[in-house]
């Protein structure tokens, strides 16, 4: 009789979850360009009915929800832009619980030190394993979802990871990331019409060399204040 031990089931799990990690990932790598410029437009457009472009889009946030590449803001006010108003901020809203529920239980399948060791490799995954050291509980929660600084799939995935409480986790996330959600999605394509699309590029152009000065200024800055703090303690 074959009998599978404690230690065989931790290998088939672990087996388990590099073959899906890993499957995302060439699936991402596969389809990085389309995934990063899906227009909800042009998929609500193709849908037979109303119905059947909700579910497209609903089904898109699922995905958003898996593979991380899917830009958040364009994306909601795309769909801003498929939709009358109120049923575009409908199908957002939905798609948000969709979509931070799929995060959360993908987390809670590759399980923290997983997830722990994924965040440590990227910029945005450090500033989430930082904001939690310094914070705890539901202020930090809602505080990373309230801030566009924190992506939305990321900390989805390192809460459920830690198996942060879901009810909890769900009501947080929706009133922390909803304000900016109905703001996108009611800007819409009226977002063109106020703001002209010259000075948004304008605007741009100014701002890539004046972020990259500010950047500049701020490492000299810190590197003085280090190197005289060198010099006080060697002269202490």
């Amino acid at each position: 009789m074959f009998i599978i031990t404690e230690k065989k089931k931790e290998i088939l799990k672990a087996t388990l979850k590099i073959a899906v990690a890993l499957a995302v990932f060439i699936a991402v790598l596969c389809n990085y360009d389309t995934l990063t410029h899906l227009d909800m437009r042009t998929l609500a457009a193709a849908a037979p009915s109303l119905l059947a472009a909700i579910l497209t889009v609903l089904g898109v946030y699922v995905l958003k929800g898996l593979v991380f590449v899917i830009p958040a803001s364009l994306f909601y006010i795309s769909v801003g832009m498929a939709f009358e108003p109120l049923t575009a901020v409908a199908v957002n809203l939905a798609g948000i619980l969709l979509e931070v529920t799929v995060s959360y239980v993908f987390g809670r399948f590759l399980g923290g030190a997983y997830i722990t060791k994924l965040l440590q490799s990227k910029k945005g995954g450090q500033r989430i394993l930082e904001m939690q050291n310094k914070r705890s509980g539901a202020a930090s929660v809602f505080v990373m979802r309230l801030l566009p600084v924190f992506p939305i799939d990321f900390v989805s995935l390192f809460l459920g990871g830690s198996k942060y409480p879901f009810v909890k986790y769900l009501l947080l996330s929706v009133a922390g990331i909803a304000p900016r959600v109905i703001l996108f999605t009611l800007l819409g394509d009226t977002i063109y019409d106020y703001i002209p699309m010259r000075l948004i590029i304008t605007l741009i152009v100014i701002a890539v060399p004046v972020a990259a000065i500010a950047v500049l200024i701020r490492m000299l800055y810190r590197r003085k204040k280090s190197a005289k703090g060198e010099n006080t303690d060697h002269d202490g």
